[in-house]
């Protein structure tokens, strides 16, 4: 991964605790001229210090890594604040309830921006007994497909993943409202709302 933690990231942090660089150390059990060398950046600190560095700054390692600050106002962990990652290499799907620090085959992920799906990646919704039968109007070759179709709700993720030369459609089971995503190879992830069992919004 090309993330490390950062001088600036430690001391800011450090400053919005009130501690000083002594107490810090004192935390970690080491010298204060070992926090103000991480610091100014003349040094990092050793791997093994990261979650306690953490802890003492009242951070996740993520956070403290990422230099962001993460406020979690929805404490049952809403799943409609989901977080795609696709590996380009080796296609790997991976979600996340929010922020994270991901990597696969070697390379960090950054997330998925969903945009609004377009008429090129069409979506149609057919009723089929207890599912609904979703479809995309989309070429899937070898070198332009649709890889993954998913609906997520505040409480659910169904994620199918589909492949080139197969079909752009697959089977959900709707419950009230939630979020249709598919991810095309090209041009990235799309969204569109459900506003009921089986209906787009107009």
């Amino acid at each position: 991964m090309n993330a490390y933690v950062t001088g600036s990231t430690i001391k800011r942090l450090r400053e919005e605790r009130g501690l000083t660089q002594a107490e810090l150390a004192r935390r970690l059990d080491v010298s204060s001229k070992t926090v103000s060398k991480w610091e100014t950046a003349k040094g990092f600190p050793d791997i093994s210090l990261l979650e306690p560095l953490a802890a003492a700054l009242g951070v996740s390692v993520m956070e403290l890594l990422s230099g962001d600050t993460v406020v979690n106002r929805n404490k049952s962990a809403n799943l409609l604040r989901a977080k795609f990652y696709v590996c380009p290499i080796c296609g790997n799907v991976i979600h996340a309830t929010g922020e994270a620090l991901v990597s696969c085959c070697g390379v960090s992920l950054p997330a998925l921006e969903a945009e609004e799906a377009d008429e090129d990646h069409a979506i149609t919704m057919e009723q089929v007994e207890d599912e609904t039968f979703v479809t995309v109007r989309h070429p899937m070759t070898k070198t332009h497909f649709i890889s993954f179709l998913a609906y997520v709700t505040s409480d659910k993720l169904q994620l199918v993943k589909l492949y080139p030369e197969g079909n752009a459609e697959c089977r959900f089971r709707f419950q009230g409202g939630g979020m249709l995503y598919l991810c095309c190879n090209r041009h990235g992830l799309m969204k569109r709302r459900v506003v009921r069992q089986g209906r787009l919004p107009r």
